[in-house]
């Protein structure tokens, strides 16, 4: 009887059990056909099955890709897309600035390398007294010069990546851009029509830049004319053979700065010497199944993580973005960015100050914010805590994937248009002015800070949709608004690649007047005008978002086409 009730006992565990397991076994199914689902309905293309390359043009999205085909890694692929760049868009970025690269290798593990420029020891005391209350093309004649120029830490850093996760020989990453910029090339489209603008002829004339981008009766460069860049291709060579111990202790760096001592600079050997890369784990923020990897502070991550987190706390669906529901959800990241704002002064280098900056992505602070969000209407500035403060625009960005699962996002800069339009005849280099970035941010600057950052080079990866994001922008303070709204679109409103960047974008300055690109909705303008929004028109949207989608093992690419940008891939 007694073996009877234990045997009977035993089958009811045994049943209790295997219940048990079935259940766990329907939900663990249950979940991997949610993900199932979710990745088979997303509408985006397979443009590629192995690798891709989004720069801010098909020349150097080429090179990058050429770079993959030949067994390089994705840092490999950046490198050499980088180098185009600053050829192709020199406006925008070169050997003269510096970069920051967020960078997922085969594990999964994100890490950050930053060259940002920082100050050199011989700074201006009153330099912050020269700022303008406002950064328009009308006043960047004042932050033109060499009194704004931070010691560029570029190439220190792409030599670091490559130490770290290159695979082909460093010099083959220069070979392209070494041959383009002696054989020259024919313009680029949007630099061709960049140069037609007159404040910006006006600019190049009035500088030493005419030695690069003008004819010899001094008309400057137009569409259908060749650039050359002899000067830089001898200085790309030197270190393409010497490595970057040649920029930072050797004949170019001599070059160098004998050149900008001689435009009253005061940018020193010493400065170039003790430059060190800065290397840190990413910080990471949830949104819902995507786990995001940023930069940290100074630079502009953890201001885009905090407006992406205050929007995902409000349920966002594709029917978030349809109907009248649509106009409160712009209501609602109107005023996100302007809660966005109001915490910009406190994103400061780490190293020279002591405040801990995470309190920025702690959910309890965030939900805080969000509830004072309303809907009915906007507040003044004090409502945000406002500081008001200078925009700035330039910048370039590469996303590169990699056929092995690794990826980059990178960003890259000499800060505003042309930099300080300080041209190095000796080594060809445009120099940045990148000290700007400290006007409206802080009331004093330390020798070796970096200053405060749009840049945001980001990588999202969702384990439950396999399915990654490398996204990041260009366009200074545009790049914060023009990144938070394509992941929204592409994440959360379920829009392809190409639609989540090509859509219109709503710029909100750092005095939190507000800005529709061409082409916005008319009605939606007239919304947000009912609801108090203060707006305005903008003469220059410099929004760029380059990025590159992976799904499963479907590669889709965009080169944002504001900036006649195309991707590659194979």
């Amino acid at each position: 009887m007694a073996k009877s009730q234990s045997r009977r006992g035993c089958l009811c565990v045994l049943a209790l059990l295997s219940a048990v397991a079935v259940i766990c076994i329907c939900i663990i199914l249950a979940s991997k056909q949610s993900c199932w689902f979710k990745t088979k309905q997303s509408n985006q293309r397979c443009a590629f099955t192995h690798g891709a390359v989004a720069a801010d043009s098909l020349m150097c999205s080429d090179i990058g890709r050429d770079i993959l085909l030949q067994g390089g890694s994705a840092v490999d692929a950046a490198i050499a897309a980088l180098l185009c760049t600053g050829l192709v868009n020199p406006q925008s970025m070169g050997l003269g600035g510096g970069a920051i690269f967020t960078i997922m290798d085969k594990t999964g593990k994100v890490k950050i390398i930053s060259s940002r420029e920082t100050v050199p020891k011989g700074v201006q005391a009153d330099l912050l007294n020269k700022c303008p209350k406002s950064l328009t093309f009308d006043t960047a004649q004042q932050l033109l010069g060499s009194h704004w120029i931070g010691i560029p830490g570029e190439i220190l850093s792409y030599e670091r990546a490559h130490q770290l996760y290159g695979k082909l020989p460093w010099a083959k990453l220069f070979e392209p851009s070494i041959k383009l910029a002696r054989e020259g090339f024919c313009m680029p489209v949007y630099l061709g029509k960049f140069l037609q603008n007159e404040l910006i002829k006006r600019l190049i004339r009035g500088s030493e830049l005419c030695k690069l981008f003008c004819h010899e009766n001094k008309t400057v460069f137009g569409p259908g004319d060749t650039l050359k860049y002899p000067q830089l291709a001898d200085t790309m060579e030197t270190i393409a053979k010497e490595g970057a111990t040649a920029f930072y202790n050797g004949k170019i760096a001599e070059d160098l700065i004998q050149d900008i001592q001689a435009r009253n600079g005061i940018l020193s050997l010493e400065d170039l010497k003790t430059f060190q890369v800065r290397e840190s784990d990413a910080w990471t923020v949830k949104l819902g199944e995507y786990e995001m990897y940023f930069p940290p502070p100074p630079a502009g991550g953890a201001i885009l993580s905090f407006i992406l987190k205050l929007m995902h706390g409000f349920g966002l669906s594709p029917a978030s973005n349809q109907g009248e529901q649509k106009n409160l959800t712009l209501h609602r990241y109107l005023e996100a960015v302007k809660f966005a704002n109001g915490q910009k002064n406190n994103i400061k280098d780490p190293l020279f100050n002591s405040r801990d900056m995470t309190y920025i992505t702690d959910e309890k602070f965030i939900e805080r914010i969000r509830a004072l969000i309303t809907d009915g209407h906007t507040h003044n500035a004090s409502y945000y805590n406002i500081t008001p403060s200078v925009d700035r625009f330039g910048t370039t960005h590469v996303s590169v994937m990699a056929a092995d699962g690794t990826a980059v996002s990178v960003t890259s800069t000499i800060n505003t248009m042309f930099g300080s339009a300080v041209y190095s005849p000796k080594t060809g280099i445009i120099l940045n002015n990148e000290l700007v970035d400290f006007c409206g941010r802080a009331d004093s600057i330390t020798p070796g800070e970096q200053p405060p950052s749009s840049m945001a080079p980001a990588i999202l990866h969702s384990v439950c949709q396999k399915k990654t994001l490398v996204i990041g922008g260009s366009g200074g303070n545009f790049i914060t608004t023009a990144m938070a709204l394509s992941i929204m679109n592409h994440l959360w409103f379920e829009m392809n690649l190409s639609e989540s960047i090509a859509a219109k974008i709503v710029f909100v300055d750092s005095n939190n007047n507000v800005f529709f690109e061409p082409g916005y909705n008319e009605s939606t303008i007239k919304a947000m005008k009912a609801l108090r929004h203060d707006v305005g028109n903008h003469l220059y949207f410099f929004n760029v978002v380059n990025a590159i989608s992976k799904e499963g093992e479907c590669f889709s690419a965009v080169s944002d086409a504001r900036k006649h940008g195309r991707s590659a891939g194979y």
